[in-house]
This record gives structure tokens, C-alpha cells and sequence, in this order.
């Protein structure tokens, strides 16, 4: 226990003895329109607990005394009553306040730039203002034109250092670069922001208008860095033209004016770190767009799985139920065909005997029970597994079936139009299609009153896959309003197509139903390429 309670009692003086000595090292090369020290004051207590304030205020105003004693100042506790003292805590209670208004240490979009850089200007004001006051409490009365002239000095001079150093700050404590990012803004460093500031050096020993033009092109990498590595390198390219224009001021003899190229660098500097975080932003904006499409992709390959299983399921059921009617068919055409194949026959030996015993009403009503017993049979045979399916192909029976005696026997004019290779398609779907032209006829017969029955089917390849397209068309009445869902409707007919993949359409109107239905073969089927492309 003590020996972590121990760091976390050092860590304050620790924290204050280095910001103490940070912002003395900043303060001798602080200019009037060059204030890192504000800034350092500035982006400190922004991202420091309260807890470290007074280490922290407590180690600037030592640092600042130390140095009011080392350079001989006048007045001395006056000038640290009056001048060192008041702008710390004016810093201090501004941002106190702001801190409390929920104010975040955060360049992530340019709504966070803009509320800090907002921040920056009202607590620089605020600095300025209790500056000039204790100016003229120190001082005789100063002229309004120094007053204006110092003002102006520390609102630039304090929002350029704030400008300069809070964004880096930001940026070490809260959001680090990742090696990548780093070694990016490494290799621009060397090979963009190296070579602007050795133009700026060469062509600020020139003369106007190429000196001018220098110090334009020197804050061109900033927006280049906004643009290609955001607020981070934003900020780091404005730090290092900042001192690369001190640099040049300080060492050639054709220095302009500070005040006009650090108001240009405050401009440009705002607007190139608003710039970094839009880009940003847009990144980000960007990372989440791709990661959300990444994830929908996966979920719709997930459905797309999940509805091929469902299809195969229920193609299975289809099969199964396929294979059960056939069996079924095949043991009634067997035991109840053959039994009242034997019945009928037994009555036909026994006719005589029967008519010598007054029984022939007796005989032909036995007859007629059994004449309409084996038209029921055939009947339910045929629902179960149409035999003239297996006899006559597809073709044959759609054309000359019992689809064509059951619309001829209800007055109906039957048209086909026919075309194609039935061996092409798998068995299951070849039986579909028979079974929707029949229920099609049927529902024709029993509810639209139709004069004609037009059906079409077209079955044919491409890329690989056999296609069949049926066009069911009527002259009825149309459809009812409200339509009932049955085992063997219209629900019954959507539910096999859907079930073998394939594509409904049903449309009804005042001229009759128009069925349209698409199905193809699960499978490439490289034998039914052949046969549709015979050698």
C-alpha cells in the first residue's frame, strides 16, 4: 500500500516541477506575438484533473518569481502581485468554468474544433483584458494607441501560442498516433515540409514580393498535412512553420513585420486544423460506412445461405411428397384396381344366376357402383401422379391430356404454344408444371366462367442453366376479392414454385388471370447442354 501511495503523492510536485520547467524553457523564447507559454498554460490545465491545479499554478508563478529575480525586475512583488499572478488564475477560472459546461479536449470533428478554439478565444480575451488592466495600475496612464498596440500584441500573440501547442498536446495525452500514422508524418516530414522551409530560408533573404510569397508557401504543407494525415498533422506542420518563420525572422536581415505573419498563421492555422478534422471525420465517417457494409454483406450472405437451406428443405419436402404420391398411386392402382377389377368380373359370372333370381336391377346397380368406383380411382390416381405424365412427356401431355378433355368437356377452346426439350429439366420441376397448368385449368373450369385457356412454355438454356417459362392466360372473370389460401390454390401453386426457387407472377383483371412463372434447374446441367447442343 505504501508503495503505491507514495508515487501518487509525488506525482503532483513531480507534474509541477516539469510544467514549471517547460514553461520557463518557453518563456525565454516567447515573442510578443509568439506566446507558447499561454498556450502550454493552456492546454495543461485542459487536460489535467483539478486535483494537479494548484502543483501546477503553484509551479508557474515559482518559475515565473524565479525569473522576475533573475532578470533584476523593478517592483518585484508588485510586477508578481499585479503581473504574474493575475493571468494564471483569470487562465484558471476561465477554464474551470468551461470544464464545468461539459468543454472536452477533443479534435475528433469540427464541431469539437470549433468549440475549442471558441474556448481558446474567450479565455484569451479574458487573459487580455486583466493584462491591460494591471498595465495601467502598474504604469502612468498609457496613451490609447500603446493600449490598443499591447492588446492587439497579447490577443495574437496568446492565441497563437494556444493555437501552436494545445492541439500537440491533445494529441500526445488523449490521442496518440499509431506507428503507421507516425511514420507517414515522418516521411511528409522529410519530404515535403523539409523542402518548403529551405525555399522559405533561400527566398526570404529576397526581397519583396518573393519574401512574401516565402511565407505563403510555407503554410501550403499545412493544408497539405490537414489533408492527408488531419488535425494531427495539422497541428504538427503549423508548430514546425512556426518556428521555421522565427527561425528566418530571427536570422535574415530582411525580417518582415511579425504581426503580419503570425495574423496570417493564426488565420491559415485555424482553418487548416478545422480542415484536418473534417478529414478526419470524413475518415471516420468513411471506416464505419465500409465496416457496416462489411458486416450487411456477411449478414446478407448469412440470408442467402440460410434461404438456400430453406429451398432445399422444401424441395426436399416437394420430392418426399412426390415419391409418397407415386407410392400411393401405385398400391391403389394395384390392390383397389385389381380388387374391383376381380369384383366386376365375379359379377359378370354371376349375371345369369342373378337374372334367373329376379336380381338384374340388382346386378346393374352393382354394375354402376363399380363403373363409378373405378372413374373415382383413375380420378384420385391421376391427382396423385399423373400417369400421362409418365406415358407421354410433358409436352404430349399438356397438348393432348386430361387438361385438354377436362376445358373441352367445360366448352372451353384450349390453345398451347410449346417449345422445347422437357428431358432439360429435373423431374421435380417437370411434374410443378404440370401440376400448375392443371390447377390453373381447374380454377378456370370452377370459378372464372373462361371461353379460352391459352397456355405457353418455353424451356431452353443459358449460361449453363436450363430456364422454363410458363404463361398461363384465361378470359374469366378474374379473381375474387378475397381469395382463400388452400392446400391446393393459389398459396398451394406460390409454394411450389417458391419451394423449387423459381419466380411467381399472378395478375388479375377485368379480361380474366394472367400466371407468369419463371423456374430453372438448381444446378449446372452439363447433360442437358448437350442435348440442347448436340454435336
Amino acid at each position: 500500500m505504501r508503495s503505491s501511495y507514495l508515487p501518487s503523492l509525488l506525482r503532483g510536485p513531480l507534474l509541477g516541477l516539469g510544467y514549471a520547467l517547460c514553461w520557463s524553457f518557453l518563456w525565454s523564447i516567447a515573442d510578443p506575438y509568439w506566446m507558447l507559454p499561454f498556450g502550454l498554460r493552456f492546454g495543461v490545465l485542459l487536460l489535467a484533473p483539478f486535483r494537479y491545479w494548484p502543483w501546477l499554478l503553484g509551479g508557474e508563478l515559482l518559475a515565473a518569481g524565479l525569473n522576475d529575480l533573475h532578470h533584476g525586475s523593478p517592483m518585484g512583488w508588485a510586477i508578481f502581485a499585479f503581473g504574474d499572478l493575475p493571468q494564471p488564475l483569470v487562465v484558471a477560472i476561465c477554464l474551470w468554468l468551461l470544464r464545468r459546461a461539459h468543454l472536452k479536449p477533443s479534435l475528433q470533428n469540427p464541431e469539437d474544433v470549433s468549440r475549442l478554439l471558441l474556448s481558446a478565444a474567450f479565455t484569451v480575451l479574458a487573459a487580455t483584458a486583466m493584462d491591460t488592466a494591471m498595465l495601467a495600475v502598474l504604469h502612468a496612464p498609457p496613451t490609447t494607441d500603446l493600449l490598443l498596440q499591447v492588446m492587439g500584441q497579447d490577443l495574437l500573440g496568446n492565441y497563437v501560442g494556444t493555437l501552436l501547442l494545445t492541439p500537440p498536446l491533445i494529441m500526445l495525452v488523449l490521442a496518440p498516433p499509431s506507428p503507421r500514422a507516425l511514420r507517414g508524418l515522418l516521411m511528409d516530414g522529410l519530404l515535403v515540409m523539409l523542402p518548403a522551409l529551405v525555399i522559405l530560408l533561400a527566398l526570404s533573404e529576397q526581397s519583396d514580393p518573393q519574401r512574401e510569397f516565402a511565407r505563403i508557401l510555407s503554410l501550403a504543407p499545412v493544408l497539405f498535412f490537414a489533408f492527408r494525415h488531419g488535425w494531427r498533422g495539422a497541428s504538427l506542420s503549423m508548430l514546425i512553420s512556426s518556428l521555421g518563420m522565427a527561425i528566418v525572422d530571427h536570422f535574415t536581415t530582411h525580417a518582415a513585420p511579425a504581426a503580419s505573419a503570425h495574423l496570417f498563421l493564426a488565420v491559415a492555422g485555424t482553418g487548416a486544423l478545422m480542415l484536418g478534422s473534417a478529414t478526419d471525420a470524413l475518415r471516420q465517417s468513411s471506416a464505419r460506412v465500409a465496416e457496416q457494409n462489411t458486416y450487411l454483406a456477411a449478414v446478407n450472405r448469412r440470408l442467402d445461405q440460410l434461404a438456400r437451406q430453406l429451398r432445399d428443405a422444401a424441395r426436399g419436402n416437394l420430392q418426399a411428397e412426390e415419391d409418397l404420391r407415386r407410392h400411393m398411386a401405385a398400391e391403389l392402382h394395384d390392390e383397389l384396381g385389381q380388387n374391383l377389377t376381380a369384383i366386376q368380373t365375379h359379377v359378370k359370372l354371376a349375371q345369369t344366376r342373378l337374372q334367373q333370381a329376379g336380381l338384374t336391377d340388382t346386378a346393374s346397380a352393382i354394375n354402376d357402383i363399380l363403373g363409378h368406383m373405378r372413374r373415382t380411382l383413375h380420378r384420385l390416381l391421376d391427382d396423385l401422379r399423373p400417369a400421362v405424365l409418365d406415358e407421354f412427356g410433358l409436352l404430349r401431355a399438356l397438348d393432348e391430356g386430361p387438361i385438354r378433355q377436362l376445358l373441352s368437356t367445360a366448352c372451353m377452346r384450349y390453345y398451347t404454344d410449346l417449345h422445347g426439350d422437357p428431358r432439360l429439366l429435373e423431374e421435380d420441376i417437370r411434374t410443378a408444371l404440370y401440376r400448375l397448368v392443371q390447377e390453373s385449368a381447374t380454377n378456370a373450369v370452377k370459378h372464372a366462367h373462361a371461353s379460352e385457356f391459352r397456355l405457353r412454355l418455353r424451356i431452353g438454356t443459358r449460361q449453363g442453366r436450363v430456364l422454363a417459362l410458363l404463361d398461363i392466360r384465361d378470359n374469366g372473370s378474374g379473381l375474387p376479392e378475397r381469395v382463400e389460401s388452400e392446400g391446393r390454390g393459389l398459396q398451394g401453386m406460390r409454394d411450389r414454385v417458391t419451394s423449387l426457387g423459381g419466380v411467381f407472377r399472378l395478375r388479375s383483371g377485368p379480361t380474366g388471370v394472367h400466371l407468369r412463372v419463371l423456374l430453372h434447374s438448381s444446378t449446372p446441367n452439363r447433360a442437358a447442354v448437350r442435348l440442347s447442343h448436340p454435336e
